[in-house]
């Protein structure tokens, strides 16, 4: 089991955010990411403080040596695939080749409409994650991209310089039950799955195996990892509590023991400030110690 930290930018001071990256990296976790919005969720105030996402995640690599830097996920709404696969290959040069993105649909309304992105129905907004998905792949690995679609329009677009990591793997993320594992057969490298029961998550991996094996590709090729509320010992879940860590170190090692009996290769821990920065070095000794 490889695992994560994801921390949202919102309601934290940087040097929060900055300790949180540095113990992962000191720690032997695999992996630290962060999320894309421009409110904190769940939305109290409008005026609560949040971190934009491709800066953050430059900071990330900035303040790192070791993890895997990522995003989960960017909404493809948000910015020009050729906006988001050049920033992902600058951020990627500057981890020296530990750059991962995540990539998804979008679904927070509010800082839609505020920000002047309108609110598309959902079958638009995965329409154009399709679009985006097929251009940043073709940019990354190309010598030119060439796409006419509904929403964008690239002629002759060249990405230089490429990716350190010539395969940088796109994620895909979101809890759909259908299209989504269609996308992650088609376009993905990794497959994430945020607060879901090990129940779940045995329903959309199995989904995601069957698209795979429709277009003739092997579902080993898709990495898969689980994002996971962090609520070890009292503290009470603010999600629900199926996609969260609670309770003692035995019963947070039982649950994710769940994931890992489904062939789940990655799980992330997420966390909602402030941070409990004493179950976290809890989880370090006595949890993850138990799967090496």
């Amino acid at each position: 089991m490889k695992f994560g930290i994801h921390a949202g930018p919102q309601d934290i001071p940087m040097q929060d955010l900055i300790r949180l990256w540095k113990t992962a990296d000191e720690n032997g976790f695999h992996w630290v990411s962060v999320w894309d919005h421009f409110y904190a969720n769940p939305l109290r105030s409008r005026a609560d403080p949040c971190f934009e996402a491709v800066s953050t995640m430059a900071g990330l690599a900035a303040h790192t040596r070791k993890v895997r830097v990522g995003c989960l996920v960017f909404c493809a709404l948000f910015r020009s695939p050729g906006m988001l696969a050049k920033a992902a290959v600058t951020i990627d040069h500057l981890s020296g080749g530990r750059a991962e993105i995540g990539i998804g649909a979008g679904w927070y309304e509010e800082e839609f409409r505020d920000f002047g992105y309108g609110f598309p129905p959902l079958g638009q907004r995965l329409d154009q994650l399709e679009e985006a998905l097929t251009i940043i792949r073709s940019l990354w690995r190309d010598e030119e991209t060439n796409f006419k679609g509904r929403y964008y329009d690239l002629q002759g677009a060249v990405c230089a310089p490429k990716p350190v990591n010539p395969g940088m793997r796109i994620w895909i993320g979101g809890r759909g039950k259908s299209r989504t594992p269609r996308l992650a057969a088609t376009y993905g490298d990794g497959y994430n799955l945020p607060y879901v029961s090990p129940e779940t998550a045995a329903h959309r991996f199995a989904a995601m195996r069957r698209e795979c094996e429709k277009r003739g590709r092997d579902p080993a090729e898709v990495e898969t990892s689980v994002n996971l509320g962090f609520y070890l010992g009292d503290r009470q879940p603010d999600v629900p509590a199926d996609g969260c860590i609670t309770g003692s170190v035995q019963q947070a090692i039982d649950r994710i023991g769940a994931y890992q009996d489904l062939g789940v290769q990655g799980l992330n821990i997420a966390f909602r400030p402030p941070v409990d920065w004493d179950g976290l070095s809890l989880f370090v000794d006595e949890v993850m110690s138990a799967f090496r």
